[in-house]
């Protein structure tokens, strides 16, 4: 597969079938320690897609999970 090949393993977290169930256990345990990085609440009511896209932005802001 080449770069130019859509892939239909990458959506947006807002196009996901279920974006809209509760995070999962591991998204919650990763979420936490960043926020806890980062110096931000954590909220644990957050969905599967609000849930990745606060790790995508705290991942940005802590550069935790970008080069490992």
């Amino acid at each position: 597969m080449t770069d130019e090949t859509p892939s239909n393993t990458v959506k947006p977290p807002e196009n996901w079938t279920t974006g809209d169930e509760t995070m999962t256990g591991a998204q919650a345990s990763y979420l936490q320690t960043l926020c806890e990085e980062a110096g931000e609440e954590f909220d644990p009511g957050l969905t599967k897609a609000e849930a990745s896209q606060r790790i995508d932005a705290l991942q940005g802001k802590t550069g935790r999970g970008r080069d490992h």
